[in-house]
């Protein structure tokens, strides 16, 4: 992917912090009602290593990359630039905000857009990073699919883990729940043992492989449960910590499975000027809900900058006719002392 070459100090209307869908998107609205924006990607995006985009209309089995040289091309035909880099640092100046990337440059804007993503924590077990986004998924809707009337097994990592089972059951008949590391509530045991799916108790030490395809699924006592493909639901926290200075810090989302930055339902964040979009503020939102929240947020960003427009061309203007005023009554005043 090319990007433009920066210039430190430069400033812009927006910058938008993250280059995903979401980013991409909010840029897009930005570029069209004619603000100057610019993009700052790290090029570390969460679907990397996925196969293709799944559940987005028009754009069905994309790969992540070919989707996001697309988004990229569309900016940049309004006037927006993208550049690599990764901010590491942002604080408030004189007219809104400054960002510094890790190479010690900087960038000015007087809006930020916040669309950074997550990382994915995933539980340590050996050959279960190597298989992810393969062998290994998170989704039914991003991947189930692809794994359809497979043996599925289902790693428990906390409190979404009994429900994925359930969602991952309308995919396959063949489902084995591991409660690995946590305890299985009654009522949720009773709800697996109704739509049969199996529970294995026991630590999982290992997930085996052959020809880089997952054969089974290794507990502490040495039985391998045989399994085609696995679904584990990963900690997601939030790429914000740069933010953490400026009012925004983590904070832990309501379903129990990471780490957010809260927004409201238009992006805008608790810190004026601040908004937010994507997985950093919704960890289970796809690529089509991401790239339509960014769409909301830039407009209400372009909506907000116009509104302060609005303010300063107001108060300039009555500025303007008191002084005016002012230097009609000085004259008048002066005429008549002259008796003229």
């Amino acid at each position: 992917m090319t990007t433009e070459q920066m210039r430190d100090g430069q400033k812009y209307d927006v910058i938008v912090v993250g280059g995903g869908a979401a980013g991409l998107n909010g840029a897009l609205m930005l570029g069209r009602s004619r603000r100057s924006v610019a993009v700052i990607d790290a090029g570390a995006p969460r679907n990397a290593p996925a196969e293709g985009v799944h559940g987005l209309l028009g754009r069905e089995g994309m790969p992540p990359a070919e989707l996001l040289e697309l988004g990229r091309a569309e900016v940049r035909r309004y006037g927006g630039a993208i550049f690599d880099g990764e901010v590491v640092a942002a604080s408030r100046d004189d007219t809104g905000f400054v960002v510094t990337l890790a190479d010690g440059g900087t960038m000015h804007a007087r809006r930020l857009l916040i669309t950074t993503g997550v990382v994915d924590r995933l539980p340590d077990v050996p050959g279960l990073r190597e298989q992810w986004g393969r062998g290994v998924v998170h989704c039914p809707y991003c991947h189930g699919w692809e794994i359809r009337d497979q043996a599925i097994g289902i790693l428990a990592t906390g409190p979404m883990s009994a429900h994925s089972a359930q969602l991952f059951r309308q995919l396959s008949d063949d489902i084995v729940y591991f409660t690995h590391t946590t305890d299985l509530p009654a009522d949720q045991a009773a709800e697996l043992a109704a739509r049969g799916i199996r529970v294995v108790e026991g630590t999982v030490t290992a997930i085996e492989t052959a020809d880089d395809h997952i054969t089974g699924v290794r507990l502490s006592d040495g039985t391998l449960v045989p399994r085609a493909s696995l679904a584990v639901g990963p900690y997601a926290v939030a790429r914000g910590e740069f933010l953490t200075d400026l009012g925004l810090p983590l904070a832990q989302h309501f379903s129990g499975a990471g780490e957010h930055i809260p927004a409201d339902p238009f992006g805008r964040s608790e810190v004026p000027g601040i908004w937010l979009a994507g997985n950093v503020t919704e960890p289970f939102a796809q690529v089509g809900a991401s790239a339509a929240a960014g769409a909301m947020a830039g407009a209400q960003i372009n909506a907000d900058l116009v509104a302060e427009e609005v303010r300063t061309a107001v108060a300039t203007r009555e500025s303007f006719s008191a002084l005016a005023e002012s230097e009609v009554a000085e004259l008048v005043g002066g005429e008549s002392r002259h008796g003229l």
